[in-house]
């Protein structure tokens, strides 16, 4: 189907497709089996210039923005969603920092993340709170010219190979959510260590990690945005990074029906191609019009965000202002319901494909030599990080409610 992309979209999809074709897909299966970071497909990445595609020009990054986040991801994921991770951990840090960092925090973290010189991860999941991010145990205590951080956080995607994290925190344990607050947090900084590293069903050459911060001490100009604002900057960031999650989801469902059709199409039963049998046809039919119809939705999702958060961008950059303030002055809408729907529809798309992927190769799609079931067990985690599926449908029927209660009213 023709999205009408621009020059520099189909650029960024053909530059991305090669790159996926040529240096991912021959390790894909090393990097699941050994669970090690992709360093040298990193460097690929890097080389070509298309880590910061969705970060502005004036940060190092090409100029681009959500749709263009949705297009790497994808592409990358059509190989292998796990190194399409991996590569690209940066975005959830570095978006947050984009929309709510100070003149002074954007110029100091955005360009080496857009460059790739530093790679960036985002915390905020703890043993106790997951979907529910109010009951965070970690606590950051006013200290002087600073706060003092202790606790741990869990399931850190980009985990230790990361330079740059933006971590949530308690500043006021006794306002609940709204004593909740974010920080950037350097490697490095003295009481910030490394916990276990997580063995995963999929998206293996992505490292989780656990972050452990004892006394950690830092300096008040890394707080994002302000104090007890923290759960707004992260529920804000998820609506903008959600799509790329959508994305990875649309991805990887493409490139296992594609490599399904490749070998469904040779694989003869009875004297014939599978092909030929309805029942096969008719899961072919199902998976492609599941995975299109994700598609259009995460592309105007995409579309309608930039349309509000690029000139926000850049009238912050030409003023020195937050991009936030900005937003919030030219009536910039969030996109929440929007977000969460394309994140609903692509996650649980890409599970029944790949299934169904699997049932249609048979045998020999339940075997790890063939990549099928890899494509499965990298699909489950789509509609679990970044907002389970259920909180999604939470956030939807919330939106509805309250726009119906606002017509009702009007």
């Amino acid at each position: 189907m023709d999205y009408s992309l621009t020059e520099s979209q189909r650029d960024i999809v053909d530059l991305t497709d090669r790159l996926a074709r040529e240096k991912i897909k021959p390790v894909r299966a090393h990097y699941d089996e050994t669970e090690e970071y992709p360093w040298p497909i990193f460097e690929e990445v890097k080389r070509s210039g298309l880590l910061g595609v969705y970060l502005p020009e004036a940060y190092g990054g090409t100029g681009g923005g959500t749709m263009e986040a949705v297009l790497l991801s994808e592409h990358l994921s059509q190989v292998c969603a796990g190194i399409s991770l991996a590569v690209t951990t940066s975005a959830p840090c570095a978006i947050p920092i984009l929309i709510f960092g100070s003149p002074e925090q954007r110029r100091r973290w955005l360009p080496d993340l857009a460059s790739g010189a530093r790679l960036g991860a985002f915390a905020i999941t703890e043993p106790s709170a997951g979907s529910d991010a109010t009951a965070l145990a970690c606590q950051a205590k006013p200290d002087g010219d600073g706060y003092v951080l202790n606790g741990i956080k869990n399931f850190c995607s980009g985990g230790e190979v990361a330079d740059v994290y933006v971590v949530f925190a308690s500043t006021d344990p006794k306002r609940g959510a709204r004593g909740i607050s974010a920080f950037v947090v350097e490697k490095g900084t003295k009481g910030f260590s490394f916990g276990k590293k997580e063995q995963k069903m999929g998206i293996r050459a992505s490292p989780t990690y656990e972050l452990v911060f004892q006394d950690c001490r830092i300096p008040k100009e890394n707080l994002l945005f302000k104090e007890g604002f923290g759960l707004f900057v992260a529920q804000a960031s998820f609506d903008f990074t959600r799509p790329a999650i959508a994305a990875q989801a649309v991805g990887l469902a493409t490139g296992a029906m594609e490599e399904t059709l490749a070998y469904i199409r040779v694989r003869r039963q009875f004297g014939q191609a599978i092909t030929s049998f309805q029942a096969i046809q008719h899961m072919l039919a199902d998976c492609a019009a599941a995975i299109e119809a994700g598609r259009a939705l995460l592309y105007a999702t995409a579309r309608a965000m930039d349309k509000g958060l690029t000139p926000a961008i850049d009238k912050a950059i030409k003023d020195d202002t937050i991009v936030y303030n900005e937003m919030k002055a030219m009536g910039v809408e969030r996109w929440s319901m929007e977000s969460a729907m394309s994140k609903v529809v692509c996650s649980d798309a890409a599970v029944k494909v790949t299934i169904d992927c699997v049932q249609m190769c048979g045998g020999i799609g339940y075997m790890r030599d063939f990549p099928i079931e890899k494509f499965m067990r990298d699909a489950k985690i789509t509609q679990i990080y970044e907002g389970t599926n259920q909180i999604q449908r939470n956030e939807i029927a919330s939106v509805m409610i309250r726009r119906a209660a606002q017509e009702k009213t009007a």
